[in-house]
């Protein structure tokens, strides 16, 4: 029986750094050009690394899109948390602060790029299975932050909506990204009003 230790692998280690790099350039152009007109060129481009480093971290574009779509969500769910999960504060009015945080960000940048993960479900969800599973995944993580609050606000009856939490909000999740679709065609925060208005004075009531 051999008990000699694998050699270990030659070569260079992938750097952290480089990693992030690409994936914060990718959020970047991405979001501004979409999945289908960027290319990895011009992704290690903007990254400022050589093309062979874009391959010791991802095993191809399509696995890039994957974890570009992770990452986006996940460097805003540390903030996306401290919102809707303030015990300080009343479910209904963490939502309402939620949607009033994304509408004063969205107006500031003038109405484009919306959502990255709408833009790739648009865009690539028909055509890249793997994408479109981590898309799911984010989404159902994303949608679970909005039921908690439905359901906090639903046992101490500040919503007496009897529909179940998870449903509320699936469907406002659903609205939310349709009335951002509308808003980048429209160059106005009127249909993300809209949302709000009804959401807040129809359906969570």
């Amino acid at each position: 029986m051999n008990t000699q230790p694998t050699p270990a692998k030659r070569g260079p280690k992938p750097n952290v750094a480089t990693r992030s790099n690409l994936l914060n350039a990718g959020v970047k152009m991405l979001h501004e050009a979409g999945y289908s007109a960027t290319g990895i060129q011009e992704i290690v481009n903007a990254a400022q690394v050589p093309k062979g480093s874009f391959y010791n971290h991802f095993a191809s574009k399509e696995v890039f899109g994957q974890e570009v779509v992770d990452y986006y969500f996940k460097s805003g769910l540390h903030t996306l948390r401290e919102v809707l999960a303030d015990p300080s504060v009343p479910p209904l009015v963490r939502l309402s602060n939620y949607f009033d945080q994304r509408i004063k960000l969205f107006t500031e940048a003038g109405f484009v790029r919306g959502c990255l993960m709408g833009n790739m479900s648009l865009e690539v969800a028909d055509h890249s299975e793997a994408i479109r599973d981590t898309l799911a995944v984010n989404f159902t993580e994303w949608s679970k932050l909005f039921e908690s609050c439905i359901a906090e606000a639903q046992a101490s009856g500040a919503i007496t909506n009897p529909l179940p939490a998870a449903k509320l909000a699936q469907f406002i999740l659903n609205s939310w990204e349709g009335a951002l679709l509308r808003m980048r065609v429209e160059k106005d925060d009127k249909p993300l009003r809209d949302f709000c208005e009804i959401v807040f004075h129809t359906i969570l009531v």
